[in-house]
């Protein structure tokens, strides 16, 4: 390793941004200095084999970042492996590729400086200038954590959310936001179930996540939907190549309380390539060729989007109990419905039910008059959906289609469950289509 790339190396900063970063994504560890051998990452150190296994995943995890990510990745890469000319090579092409993506702008930088004195920190400027724009550097260097961080800390091959809990094969993708780790993990469903097939860095709000009210800058937690589909013709330049409307706020957030609107999911003005990580207003905003990717994919109305401070994540075999339980509650809810019974029906509904202006005893009036409709017909429930949410409560969302006997199609509904007194009982139920 060059001297240079050596001291470089060994400023604290980077040595946490960059150096423990890189060995985590695959690097070995002897070209770091001693000192930077830290606690987190004596796992990879220990093993020869550990570090060499890791080394031949780093190409698949580019592969499902962007391109312009993936590039910054392997420069990374090779600024931890001590090939310090190779990085500046392939620094120098990104920049030129894409050149307003302002952290590889930066590290092309840092990489030019090293090859004539030691960096104290990542992002070096000269005083005069560095003193103009404090902020947007420790916004820099924050992004370059949060890539490094979340592709460090991948999810277990396999897994799900926990939010995922049943999605039928008409919903043909899923989305997951992890506001921790400003990364965006988009799923398809396919023959197999729910499979990871791409993940994105993405900015949330200035003040973070857990939206309560209009203008707090926060991006909501939750279990949304996206509602339709904004061409960038009929949008600003801020947004960039389109936008992606969810239903915030949600029946659970207005049970809640909460207020606002107008979360998105959309891209990032013409001259910038990705925002810092909290830096929106409430939305969800990714760089746009990777937008472009969720834009050539999801479809409105059946796509769900969970917003998350942390997600857990877990297979879907130690899932299945679950599943099977709250699917029996689902078919118990059918079954009761259908059986024109309704005494039994009403059973399942919170003495706290709302639906617009009408209570549980008005609802219970309506609930009537569709049984009598039904006539004792059967009735099937299409394209079940079921997710799960918990914060201050356990939560189901639950989609589906209602199609009775001689029909071949039907109103398309949607429920909010609530555990009350350890039981599931519903607290909205509505037609969305």
């Amino acid at each position: 390793m060059p001297a240079n790339a050596s001291k470089w190396l060994k400023a604290p900063l980077l040595r946490g941004l960059l150096v423990t970063g890189v060995f985590a994504l695959g690097a070995g560890l002897a070209a770091a200095p001693a000192c930077a051998r830290v606690t987190r990452v004596k796992a990879h150190a220990a093993s020869h084999e550990a570090s060499h296994q890791q080394t031949e995943r780093l190409p698949a995890l580019q592969a499902q970042s962007a391109p312009a990510e993936a590039r910054l990745l392997e420069i990374y890469r090779l600024v931890g492996v001590g090939q310090t000319r190779q990085a500046l090579s392939k620094a120098e092409a990104l920049v030129r590729d894409v050149p307003n993506f302002q952290l590889a702008q930066l590290v092309y930088a840092d990489l030019l400086v090293a090859q004539t004195k030691p960096l104290p920190s990542m992002g070096d400027a000269p005083k005069a200038l560095a003193a103009k724009a404090p902020q947007r550097l420790d916004q820099l260097r924050m992004e370059a954590d949060r890539r490094l961080q979340a592709l460090r800390d991948r999810p277990p091959p396999g897994a799900l959310p926990t939010q995922f809990i049943e999605l039928p094969p008409t919903t043909r993708h899923a989305i997951a936001v992890d506001a921790s780790k400003s990364r965006l993990y988009l799923f398809e469903n396919g023959p197999h179930g729910l499979q990871l097939v791409a993940d994105h860095y993405a900015s949330i709000g200035r003040l973070g996540a857990d939206k309560s009210f209009e203008g707090d800058q926060r991006t909501p937690l939750g279990v949304y939907y996206i509602t339709s589909r904004l061409d960038a013709k009929k949008l600003s330049d801020f947004y960039g190549i389109g936008a992606l409307p969810l239903n915030y706020p949600n029946e659970y957030d207005r049970r809640l309380g909460k207020t606002g609107g107008g979360i998105w999911l959309h891209g990032v003005p013409s001259d910038s390539y990705a925002r810092s990580p909290n830096s929106t207003d409430g939305c969800v905003v990714l760089a746009n060729p990777e937008l472009q990717t969720i834009l050539d994919r999801v479809q409105p109305r059946t796509t769900p989007v969970v917003i998350a401070r942390s997600l857990q994540w877990v297979t879907p075999v130690k899932t299945e109990p679950q599943r099977r339980s709250l699917h029996n509650l689902i078919e118990g809810w059918r079954v009761a419905r259908a059986s024109g019974d309704l005494n039994r029906l009403m059973s399942f509904y919170s003495p706290q039910f709302a639906n617009g202006t009408r209570d549980l005893n008005q609802w219970r009036q309506t609930l009537e008059k569709e049984v009598m409709q039904q006539r004792g017909r059967a009735l099937q429930l299409k394209d079940v959906a079921i997710l799960g949410w918990k914060d201050k409560s356990d939560i189901l969302v639950v989609t589906f289609g209602e199609v009775s006997d001689g029909q071949r199609t039907g109103a398309v509904k949607r429920q909010y469950w609530g555990k009350e007194g350890g039981l599931w009982k519903i607290f909205y139920e509505g037609v969305i289509g």
